[in-house]
């Protein structure tokens, strides 16, 4: 590695997306794995799905070997411009609808569940007694 890299813009790396043509980015470093996509044990494709983005999170999902990062070195042709990559997508779960109202209509019907037998009930046993009366 030289002792001044030369800084690459994202969109730059990003135009290198070819088996003819293929730069990674990984750790903020830019790599021409160019050479290496014939030889890689996990074929070309893998390589070449990682090409226009930060491929740093799948490389090191991978557990790659320490001699397999010390062969990056002889494809390593520069840094990425940090400000230049596009700001990463956090996951954000869905809000969710506040559930108020529905558990208390819920109590309610319980509640009505309950109450409306008892006041059937009561009626019966009142018109019983008034109709006894007469």
């Amino acid at each position: 590695m030289g002792s001044n890299p030369k800084v690459h813009s994202f969109d730059e790396v990003a135009e290198h997306n070819s088996p003819t043509d293929c730069w990674l980015i990984i750790c903020g470093k830019v790599y021409d794995v160019t050479p290496f996509l014939e030889d890689h044990p996990g074929g070309d494709e893998v390589l070449l799905n990682n090409t226009g983005k930060d491929a740093t999170d799948d490389f090191e999902d991978v557990g790659h070997s320490d001699s397999a990062k010390e062969m990056m070195e002889k494809y390593f042709i520069g840094e990425v411009d940090s400000s230049t990559l596009p700001a990463k997508s956090e996951y954000t779960p869905p809000t969710q609808v506040p559930s108020g109202p529905v558990q208390s209509s819920g109590i309610v019907i319980k509640i009505l569940q309950f109450l409306v037998p008892l006041l059937v009930l009561g009626v019966a046993f009142a018109l019983r007694y008034i109709g006894k009366k007469d």
